[in-house]
């Protein structure tokens, strides 16, 4: 995938001097009082933005925050608390810039952060004018938003196309770089799992993914609608019956190539979905009508790991198990610790995905850890991101 690059522009010396706008994903869960609870993203931003400073250029950095009203300015939509930690992160004072589309006071050296983008009208449908105005505020603008990049937004998609150059920032080129070498050129043998609660949100990402890796292994709802597709008993699991054909489908195509789907041997089950309810180790085929499988079972769990130790290549999209209840827990470390111990290149992302990744503390072991969740998926699904097709078609002129 061919686009510029904002770090080699900054090797260049082409940002010294420079209007560079860059477009952040700086998203992050709040309290009820404003404050942030999780400041990853933030935190994943800084080093695009410090990149832009040592390379001498006026930096403007905007990103959205929740799902504010068009043109109606509420405080809880305000990016004042982004603007306070991105002060401590950067060690300097980051003015928080309202208003902003008519124009940005900003000299060489200094950095500002633009008010929520998504209260500017037109943000969210691209409004061609909206873009034009912001790609007059720049001389070089960066996307590095992965988090946004199946949007095509005002600042995800309209500015590229109008400013006078656009590129990608370092987490952007990251996760371009680490998607293509987990999926369009692989090292074989490629294993994915993925897992939810439901197959109908995954559906097209299984069908897309069945064409090409060697493995794919399915976890949590998705598993039960998978093994009732191998007729297999499931009790009263989570499941859907409706989609039982559309799981034979992609059972077959993997057969058709010489792959496979694995189905449980074993599970754990229990009687209700709680935290204190105890655990059963079960034959997969002797789950009783009352029944709830809530994780694979030991026998499955090595099975797999041998499966991920072998790999080549490894995508990770979800826990095989309710994983927050410790007896329910087994499945997803062991998954996890396999990832670990594996010499495969592993990308991982989703939201449960990363707390996964972070209780079994192997954040240092997995190849890449992907930012966007939504943008993630519709990888997975086979789509072009906008924000990639928009940079790809700049950099080709």
């Amino acid at each position: 995938m061919h686009i510029l690059r904002f770090s080699d522009l900054c090797a260049q010396g082409q940002a010294r001097g420079q209007r560079v706008f860059i477009r952040a994903d700086l998203n992050v869960p709040q309290d009820d009082a404003g404050r942030i609870t999780e400041d990853t993203r933030i935190r994943a931003s800084v080093p695009c933005i410090q990149m832009a400073l040592e390379a001498g250029a006026a930096v403007m950095v905007t990103s959205h925050l929740g799902r504010p009203t068009e043109g109606e300015f509420k405080p809880e939509d305000s990016l004042a608390p982004v603007a306070q930690r991105l002060s401590e992160l950067l060690g300097r004072e980051v003015p928080l810039v309202a208003d902003w589309v008519d124009g940005v006071q900003v000299q060489p050296g200094q950095v500002v952060l633009l008010e929520n983008c998504r209260l500017n009208k037109g943000e969210k449908k691209n409004d061609p004018e909206l873009a034009k105005k912001m790609a007059q505020l720049c001389d070089i603008y960066v996307n590095d938003a992965f988090g946004t990049a199946h949007r095509a937004e005002g600042t995800t998609y309209g500015i590229a196309e109008y400013a006078k150059v656009a590129c990608a920032g370092p987490l952007l080129a990251a996760e371009i770089d680490a998607i293509q070498t987990a999926l369009a050129h692989p090292k074989r043998p490629l294993v994915a799992i993925v897992a939810g609660s439901k197959v109908s949100t995954k559906l097209t990402i299984l069908q897309s993914l069945s064409k090409n890796v060697d493995g794919l292994v399915v976890g949590g709802g998705i598993a039960n609608t998978f093994m009732l597709a191998a007729g297999l008993p499931i009790g009263k699991s989570l499941a859907e019956p409706d989609l039982v054909n559309e799981a034979k489908a992609v059972i077959a195509a993997m057969a058709a190539r010489g792959a496979e789907v694995p189905i449980p041997t074993d599970v754990v089950v229990a009687k209700a979905f709680a935290a204190d309810a105890p655990a059963t180790v079960k034959k997969a085929s002797e789950v009783a009508e009352d029944d709830l499988i809530l994780d694979i079972g030991p026998e499955t769990a090595a099975k797999l790991a041998a499966q991920l130790k072998a790999a080549g290549t490894i995508v990770w999209n979800g826990p095989v198990g309710v994983f927050e209840f410790d007896q329910f827990a087994g499945g997803t470390k062991a998954i996890a610790q396999a990832i670990a111990e594996s010499s495969a290149f592993s990308i991982a992302g989703g939201g449960d995905t990363l707390a996964a990744i972070a209780k079994y503390g192997i954040e240092k072991d997995v190849g890449y850890i992907s930012t966007g969740g939504g943008a993630f998926l519709e990888v997975l699904e086979g789509k072009t991101l906008p924000a990639f097709e928009i940079l790809q078609k700049r950099a080709a002129g």
